[in-house]
């Protein structure tokens, strides 16, 4: 189980202790908005693409919407979101709990500026009723990520105002 997984992950850490599960599904924004009892902006959902033949994933705060122009100009290549079945294969978690932690080998991971307004956010923990509330630098520490990308819109504070 993926949970497991990430349980496995931040046990090096000694962070395990800070993953919190709940009674109730947090599969999407909005329900782990709820769960968590904070603003849905805050949910940092992790979104599967691939790119060249690989699976990329990239955080984004919970009201950033990809921006197909931006993601093309970072990318070379047009967003094609992971199917579900193709998420569990090549990132090695379920949707409704892909997260940036315990993830497959060679999966490269994003981080999106829509997060930098933030103090903590909450990204999900390999299952679909799960999460972990961290610092912007304590992400940047655990996802392993590989660079800073400005490949959202929509959001609250986006410069691009769409």
């Amino acid at each position: 189980m993926a949970i497991e997984r990430v349980k496995a992950y931040f046990k090096k850490y000694g962070m395990e202790g800070k993953i919190q599960e709940f009674d109730v599904s947090s599969a999407t924004v909005e329900l782990a908005a709820a769960a968590l009892h904070c603003e849905p902006q805050r949910i940092a959902k992790t979104l599967s693409f691939t790119v060249d033949g690989s699976a990329v994933l990239i955080v984004a705060a919970g009201d950033a919407k990809i921006d197909n122009r931006a993601y093309k100009a970072q990318f070379g290549t047009k967003a094609k979101m992971l199917s579900p079945e193709e998420a569990e294969q090549f990132v090695g978690h379920a949707v409704g709990g892909v997260c940036p932690f315990g993830v497959n080998e060679g999966v490269k991971v994003y981080l999106d500026v829509s997060l930098k307004r933030f103090d903590t956010v909450f990204p999900a923990c390999g299952s679909s009723n799960s999460a972990i509330e961290l610092t912007i630098p304590e992400l940047e520490q655990y996802s392993g990520y590989v660079e800073w990308v400005n490949v959202c819109k929509g959001y609250e504070g986006c410069e691009n105002g769409v």
